[in-house]
């Protein structure tokens, strides 16, 4: 989409939320830029890096939690409803809240790519996007098409983004910034892509 056109919305956000909150358990549905998005399942090999991930982020820091399923409103106005693989927050963040956060408060959120054909779109551009806008601090982005991962740092919530975007192919150790403030070993990763 050009800079300055604005794409005339689907439908609005208390429709979206009333079509998710019906749809069965098995389909996870977003809402971003106006756009409604199927998020496909997460396969095994998904699921088994965001387990990864989660147990050597509480073994280095042990004063945060990695919430999977938490839905986030996102973009600057917090119109867009995103439903990220993880959220890492400080502990008990999330408690007493709904199904959709405020993304105050967060630190960090994780997308691990499927195989859609439409990934490249939500994962690669749409999300950082609306993340950067949210001013989320980082953007993990573990991109199983290109066998690399993606950080994102830096927010810009008035143009959306990140100011800085460091990628490592699957096998590096990543630096993961503040505040995460640890880094990944991926060499395991390369077993878990096709």
């Amino acid at each position: 989409m050009e800079a300055g056109a604005e794409r005339t919305s689907q439908m609005s956000v208390e429709e979206f939320e009333a079509i998710a909150s019906a749809a069965p358990e098995t389909v996870t549905l977003e809402f971003i830029d106006g756009r409604l998005g199927v998020k496909r399942a997460a396969d095994g090999s998904r699921g088994t890096i965001v387990a990864r991930l989660a147990r050597h982020l509480l073994r280095t820091r042990p004063d945060l939690d990695l919430y999977q399923g938490q839905g986030l409103r996102v973009d600057a106005s917090r119109e867009g409803r995103a439903r990220p693989d993880a959220v890492l927050v400080p502990e008990a963040h999330f408690a007493g809240h709904g199904e959709w956060a405020d993304p105050d408060g967060v630190l960090m959120v994780v997308e691990v790519t499927s195989y859609d054909a439409d990934t490249d779109r939500w994962d690669r551009q749409e999300k950082p996007a609306v993340y950067g806008q949210s001013g989320i601090p980082l953007y993990l982005l573990i991109d199983r098409g290109s066998r690399t991962v993606v950080v994102h740092s830096g927010p810009d919530p008035l143009v959306g983004g990140y100011r800085d975007v460091r990628t490592a192919a699957f096998g590096e150790r990543v630096p993961l910034p503040d505040p995460a403030g640890t880094a990944l070993d991926t060499e395991i990763l390369r077993a878990y892509v096709r």
